[in-house]
């Protein structure tokens, strides 16, 4: 599974889960292209780095133009950025609603739409073709209180991958779409939303919500960030070529439950 000669675009690389696949993407051999939403941000594995909007419709034509003059091509496209809002139904407004929406499932398809180009000169050239692989979540597979919106957006990442998975086979464009779902990772995000469990009431202490989180994986833990890692380098590589429209579930067991 080396990606030697294999130009990745990812997307919210200076995240916790971010960070750490773009460094498996690196060790695995792959040339590391980054985006993120600060202007400076702490990449380490990053060949390039790029300050990026994924709602921007401008940042990723920008982009995909810096792309074909720099390398020609597109080999894979990891769309990892997202966020996330704990919150009740009753006190989701429309605006967070749409905002969730934008970042999570909107960006996809931009990015899907700029970069289809120079992915498509993979697809035609590449053993194995070109790879997208879109971040979703158990949140995709299964509803939990308090994050509607958030799971809804998980939810849409799944079937558009699909989707885009169908329509590229028909199209012979030799470009394989699969959706990641993991389960609890050990990061901001995560730490964040359950201090909201905390301010909502819904659990006594962050140690309460952890124990909770950890309650639901069989394997007894929450995983760390670079173990998600290993599974977008197999999604990229050519051991993967016969692998598409796939939801490839990295989460402990924790839908197995």
């Amino acid at each position: 599974m080396q990606l030697d000669d294999t130009i990745v675009l990812i997307t919210g690389a200076a995240g916790g889960i971010g960070r750490a696949v773009s460094r498996s993407l690196k060790d695995a051999g792959a040339t590391v292209i980054a985006t993120d939403l600060a202007a400076e941000a702490h990449v380490p594995a990053a060949d390039v780095y790029y300050r990026h909007d994924v709602t921007s419709e401008a940042d990723w034509a920008r982009i995909a133009g810096e792309i074909r003059a720099k390398y020609g091509r597109l080999d894979c496209l990891v769309n990892n950025a997202a966020i996330a809002q704990v919150a009740s139904i009753e006190a989701t407004t429309l605006e967070s609603w749409r905002k969730i929406q934008a970042v999570n499932v909107e960006s996809i398809l931009i990015g899907t739409r700029a970069m289809l180009d120079l992915l498509k000169i993979s697809g035609a050239t590449r053993q194995g073709g070109a790879s997208i692989i879109n971040f979703s979540s158990v949140g995709g597979l299964r509803g939990a209180a308090f994050t509607s919106a958030y799971c809804t957006s998980k939810g849409a990442v799944k079937l558009f991958s699909k989707s885009a998975a169908i329509e590229f086979g028909a199209l012979r464009y030799n470009i394989r779409v699969n959706s990641v779902h993991p389960g609890g990772i050990g990061t901001e995000m995560l730490g964040s939303m359950m201090q909201r469990y905390v301010d909502l009431g819904a659990v006594p202490s962050v140690q309460a919500a952890e124990a909770g989180i950890i309650a639901q994986h069989p394997i007894g833990r929450i995983a760390k960030p670079e173990e998600i890692g290993g599974g977008v380098v197999y999604l990229c590589s050519t051991a993967a070529s016969f692998v598409t429209g796939s939801e490839f579930v990295i989460d402990g067991g924790f839908t197995s439950v």
